[in-house]
């Protein structure tokens, strides 16, 4: 569960270092735009991996983990977006596109395992394996 708290712990972070650096753009409506559209997802990731280790079952924690790893995307893009348009400093930017883009390879992996996990689950419980005997195998 170490892992668990590291990534809640991870993602607040992240969420925390994006508003704070959303607070420091100069005011425009195109910086105000796109600083709303990168709060509401970079806030988003952590608030729906919470939802995920709460799941009542496989699929919802598959669901949610999905919203997860699109949101970490979907900040990316803002950063990115935000970095072209020379609206931030550019280290304290990439920065924070490394941060969402190893926080969407970690969602984007443990997807992969949950939906194994959860496929392996379903053949067991399946009537795949409750051949007679006699049947054979093909």
């Amino acid at each position: 569960m170490a892992e668990t708290r590291d990534l809640k712990d991870r993602t607040k972070k992240f969420a925390v270092r994006v508003i704070r650096l959303v607070d420091k753009l100069p005011k425009s409506v195109s910086s105000g735009v796109v600083a709303r559209q990168l709060v509401r997802s970079a806030t988003s990731i952590g608030a729906n991996y919470r939802a995920a280790c709460r799941g009542r079952s496989p699929a919802e924690f598959i669901a949610k983990l999905q919203i997860a790893m699109e949101e970490s995307d979907e900040s990316m893009y803002w950063l990115e977006l935000m970095l072209e348009l020379e609206m931030m400093e550019s280290e304290a930017a990439r920065e924070l596109i490394r941060e969402a883009d190893e926080l969407t390879v970690i969602f984007v992996s443990s997807l992969k395992t949950a939906r194994y996990k959860l496929q392996v689950r379903q053949l067991l419980h399946s009537n795949f394996f409750l051949l007679p005997c006699s049947a054979p195998i093909v």
